[in-house]
């Protein structure tokens, strides 16, 4: 690592940025929404420098992408510069880039369309389709810094084994987004690229640690993204900048070539997965892109599960979780999960009610297991540049016991663990609840640097159940969505929650729903939530 200080390590990540976007296609500041205008969603369409035709391309489904170029009725590289266009309004407005990548993803896009006229057939199932990637998931030869200061030298030797997958089957890799310092806040910003915002309400947060690809999702800079998620890091940014997104179950999607600071932190594992800007559909697109490549004969610790084809169907049992039993949902989210009931029940989906199993005991678990070493890597990362830690970074860190865990010690919290998902799963049988749906977050999108609650989400991941999240097609409404002056608080940590809900706080915030399967049924669990999404949404 460089001997410089954290500061001159910062000013190297802000310049590479700087000088990768493209400066064609940027607005003039005096033509840009003003700074206090916090709802930026329809900018590009106002903007004047995306034609209606790029504007409709921007906004398809990576699926309908695919079926265009396969027409003939759209190439690859006026899909990907139009995708281009609006991802360099995105970042102007909210900060989600680390880097551009438009001459190669336009080299690649012409090899595509070279290939397609003089074969007629497309290179794969993502052929010519943009893909934003998160940044501690490896580029050869670029940056890999993972948000830290300290590794803003380090360069990727390769490709992270899913993006080689993903670029064989034809994807095109066109920016790289922002995470938060060390990737461990469900809020994004760091001391190198800084804070990411919401395109919907730019006082809060884009999530994290995902938080680029929430927003790049959210503002529809590319209709796929990849990110990763150990806590909720791909599902709060899908759910609070209005996109989709999937957690499948570890170990089924490739993790070789993405740079953390934890390597061989086996207790609690994380995994990468995709986000999506229009459909659940589109979700199952990439997870079927990279499986049917069989990963696991290259990472040899993935499970040898191919991808199946799975019909949704109405013969299911959703059992709706309204509360964890440790923090009470803000009225908008209770209101989206009666909205969903009934629209679930009119459809005929037999729906009942789902009484959580000892949330409190799973945070427990998994908020140890975290940092087994006491955060000392991550702080020894931090100490190589001097770097100081955000408020966030803290909050997360210091989830961590004093001391390390013992040997013996993590070896019963893995005991704990292992039977927490063996009961939930016998609990989920006999009440014959095929998926649970819920939360994503105690409200809509946090106020910045306000995401403290995380076990919505987490719950999910120290279970490893998959859970894909999608909008509930309902925003924040002042008047629907006012206080319950007369709640009483079960806790400190409910009453610090409860306490930040004012409406007025998270105007045209999109409200999301989570819907949960049982681990290893990722594929129903999909197809299941396509279908809620579409009941939900009114698209049915």
């Amino acid at each position: 690592m460089s001997t410089e200080n954290w500061e001159g390590q910062a000013r190297k990540a802000k310049d590479l940025l700087q000088n990768s976007i493209p400066k064609q296609w940027l607005v003039s500041a005096d033509k840009l929404p003003p700074a206090d205008q916090k709802n930026v969603e329809d900018f590009p369409r106002k903007s004047g420098v995306l034609s209606d035709r790029e504007i409709s391309i921007t906004e398809k489904s990576a699926t309908a992408l695919v079926a265009g170029m396969a027409a003939g009725m759209l190439t690859a590289e006026e899909v990907v510069v139009a995708f281009l266009k609006r991802a360099v309004l995105g970042h102007q407005l909210l900060n989600f880039a680390t880097e551009f990548m438009a001459d190669e993803a336009i080299a690649r896009a012409r090899e595509l369309d070279a290939h397609y006229r003089r074969t007629g057939k497309l290179v794969g199932p993502l052929h010519g389709v943009p893909i934003s990637v998160k940044e501690h998931i490896g580029l050869k030869g670029r940056t890999c810094n993972a948000g830290f200061a300290a590794w803003v030298d380090e360069i990727a030797s390769e490709d992270a084994l899913l993006l080689q997958y993903l670029r064989k089957a034809g994807a095109v890799f066109h920016v790289r987004t922002n995470q938060p310092q060390s990737l461990m806040h469900l809020c994004c910003d760091n001391n190198l690229t800084g804070p990411t915002v919401n395109p919907y309400n730019r006082t809060l947060t884009a999530g994290g640690s995902s938080g680029g690809e929430g927003a790049s999702m959210g503002f529809k800079c590319a209709p796929l993204g990849v990110g990763t998620d150990i806590g909720g890091s791909i599902r709060s940014p899908a759910g609070f900048c209005g996109a989709y997104g999937f957690r499948p179950t570890t170990l089924r999607n490739p993790g070789v070539g993405t740079k953390i600071p934890c390597p061989g932190q086996e207790s609690i594992r994380g995994t990468l997965g995709p986000l999506a800007s229009q459909s659940i559909e589109d979700l199952d697109l990439f997870q079927r892109a990279l499986i049917d490549q069989e990963p696991w004969e290259i990472e040899t610790s993935l499970v040898p599960i191919p991808w199946k084809r799975v019909a949704p169907t109405r013969n299911m049992t959703v059992g709706i979780m309204w509360d964890d039993g440790c923090v009470r949902p803000h009225p908008p989210i209770t209101r989206a999960l009666q909205h969903a009931k009934e629209k679930l029940l009119a459809a005929g989906i037999n729906v009942v009610d789902w009484e959580p199993h000892r949330h409190d005991h799973g945070w427990e678990i998994v908020s140890t297991l975290y940092f087994p070493d006491a955060a000392a890597n991550q702080r020894v990362v931090f100490a190589a540049s001097n770097e100081p830690l955000l408020p966030l970074t803290e909050w997360a860190l210091n989830f961590s016991r004093a001391t390390p865990l013992s040997i013996p010690e993590n070896w019963a919290l893995n005991c704990q663990r292992d039977s927490y998902r063996d009961a939930y799963h016998a609990l989920m049988r006999a009440r014959g609840v095929d998926f649970i749906l819920c939360p994503v977050y105690p409200g809509v999108a946090a106020v910045f640097g306000e995401s403290h609650y995380w076990n919505y989400t987490a719950v999910w991941n120290i279970l490893d159940q998959p859970g894909a999240v999608f909008p509930s097609g309902l925003v924040v409404d002042p008047v629907l969505d006012a206080v319950d002056g007369g709640y009483v608080p079960r806790s400190e940590v409910d009453a610090r929650e409860w306490a930040k809900y004012q409406p007025e706080r998270y105007v045209d915030a999109p409200i999301a729903l989570q819907l949960v399967g049982r681990k290893y049924r990722d594929e129903e669990t999909l197809a299941a939530a396509g279908l809620v999404a579409e009941i939900v949404q009114g698209r049915e």
